[in-house]
């Protein structure tokens, strides 16, 4: 089944709190009225998922009852042999998240020392109506929504994911962003007793993890903040309790355990851009045809994957969102914003 998701073009403008975080709740939660007419999708077929095989979290209350009442469920992938959903074990047991170490399993073995609960989100820079916000009062105006999507990484290895969230321009719309307002920069936590691989002597990242998008990039309607996925609450190693879910771009951009949402009228430096400009730039759009310094992007392994079969698939542009997103980059040499 395919639930079309509606074009830029198509959008209109329109569980105790901290006493720290109150004050500027009620503004902020305020801001919902008229919101939610971006995505042309219709019908609840979110009971079409099973996830029976997929292990039991433990959300808090909200986000439990929030995850209950997801009612739309977008399906991006077309083609039904090579978009299967990645096993849970899959989606959870292999992937980048260096706060934890470098290993694809570091993640699934040492995120457990992350404590998720309670957590707030500041969200500042040009907007009027910034603050710090418990995270709860980041998602509970907006309807959850699933989205299955491709995530693809610059590694050139690839999966199917579904995942549970909310759209990131609601967010931004009720932060009222002002003219000056050009780029959306993310910050992922730091707590180095909690997150080992930020106290590790050999880490090549300048902590806070950072990342950044155009404004109309962070406002499209594919952009998701997820806050889970296989139908429960993200684990720990995938990036609990908020991501960034952008699925035409390489997945070093979505961004893991976002603390801060800034504003902001400058380019923001990613970490990864700071590391190695050659090899990562801020765009990070996926591409065929561009090539990373150091392998080929024109194919990737579509995990799971076994030995005596790689699954390697053709990769799409914009990793097959180009109907939804070329219109964004319409005139830019996509060689030179890579």
């Amino acid at each position: 089944m395919l639930i079309k998701i509606a074009k830029p073009s198509d959008l209109h403008e329109s569980d105790v709190t901290p006493e720290s975080i109150y004050l500027s709740r009620r503004r902020f939660m305020g801001g919902m009225v008229g919101l939610g007419a971006g995505l042309a999708l219709s019908g609840n077929v979110h009971a079409n998922a099973d996830y029976s095989d997929v292990p039991e979290g433990s959300p808090p209350a909200w986000l439990k009852e929030k995850i209950s009442d997801t009612q739309w469920r977008a399906i991006t992938p077309s083609d039904p042999e090579k978009d299967r959903i990645a096993p849970f074990d899959d989606a959870s047991g292999y992937n980048n998240f260096f706060e934890f170490g470098t290993d694809k399993r570091d993640p699934a073995r040492h995120a457990g020392s992350l404590q998720t609960q309670p957590w707030s989100v500041v969200v500042d820079g040009e907007v009027n109506n910034g603050g710090r916000f418990a995270l709860e009062d980041v998602a509970k105006p907006a309807q959850f929504e699933e989205r299955i999507y491709r995530l693809r990484c610059v590694e050139a290895w690839s999966m199917v994911i579904p995942w549970l969230g909310v759209p990131l321009a609601e967010v931004i719309k009720r932060a009222e962003p002002t003219s000056k307002a050009k780029y959306v920069r993310f910050e992922t936590l730091v707590d180095p007793e909690q997150m080992r691989g930020q106290r590790s002597s050999f880490s090549i990242i300048d902590w806070p993890y950072v990342e950044g998008l155009r404004l109309d990039e962070a406002m499209h309607p594919l952009t998701l903040l997820a806050l889970g996925m296989y139908g429960r609450e993200l684990p720990n190693q995938n990036g609990a309790p908020l991501r960034l879910v952008v699925p035409w771009k390489y997945g070093f951009k979505s961004i893991k355990s976002i603390v801060r949402i800034s504003l902001v009228e400058e380019q923001p430096l990613n970490s990864w851009q700071q590391i190695a400009a050659n090899e990562y730039g801020f765009y990070a759009n996926v591409n065929p045809e561009v090539d990373h310094p150091r392998w080929s992007q024109a194919t990737e392994r579509r995990l799971p994957n076994t030995l005596f079969n790689t699954n390697t698939i053709d990769t799409l542009m914009f990793n097959g969102y180009a109907d939804d997103v070329a219109e964004l980059y319409a005139g830019m040499d996509l060689r030179k914003h890579y």
